[in-house]
């Protein structure tokens, strides 16, 4: 997206944040592109809404106080920003862990943040045939193993390495305009 119209994204996703929260309830609202963070995909758009630390509302935390706010303003971006892909919801805990609520056309999904990103995917009988013989075969205790290891081989082929090359350069030259 390009940098004027995600301007203005922001500007709008904020202005509706203040309207739409009480004071002192979000610290910040971030739009992410790909290559912000690994679970905005190529060309995703993704609010991330991050709450003060110590929020607290009386005795409710943050999601239990704002969830119906929050689940309404997913439903609002989706019809009236088709080019907002996810939202979620981000607070650092005291511990320093950081868990994420994911807000999709479902509801909340907790996920924690760490060096693996989860990704959803949709497969056919085949895929799972073969996803299922790697883990039968001792190659991967579970399906995320198997994908894991068979996205391993792709990385080890030289065609790879190229491709590799060849989308870095395409990301250079995105940022030249």
């Amino acid at each position: 997206m390009e940098r004027a119209a995600l301007d203005r994204l922001q500007q709008t996703i904020d202005r509706e944040v203040k309207e739409r929260f009480p004071e002192g309830a979000v610290r910040q609202v971030q739009l992410l592109q790909y290559g912000d963070d690994p679970v905005v995909e190529p060309g995703e758009v993704r609010v991330r809404v991050l709450i003060p630390r110590d929020y607290r509302a009386g005795d409710k935390d943050w999601a239990h106080e704002n969830m119906s706010r929050i689940v309404e303003f997913r439903r609002e971006l989706a019809e009236r920003l088709p080019e907002v892909s996810g939202l979620e919801v981000v607070a650092e805990e005291p511990d320093g862990h950081t868990p994420r609520l994911y807000v999709g056309g479902g509801g909340w999904m907790r996920t924690d943040r760490g060096e693996l990103t989860a990704v959803m995917a949709r497969l056919g009988p085949e895929d799972l045939h073969t996803l299922d013989a790697l883990i039968s075969a001792g190659v991967a205790a579970n399906r995320s193993e198997s994908v894991r290891w068979a996205l391993a081989r792709i990385r080890e082929r030289p065609a790879f390495a190229k491709l590799a090359e060849w989308v870095d350069g395409l990301d250079e030259l995105k940022a030249e305009f």
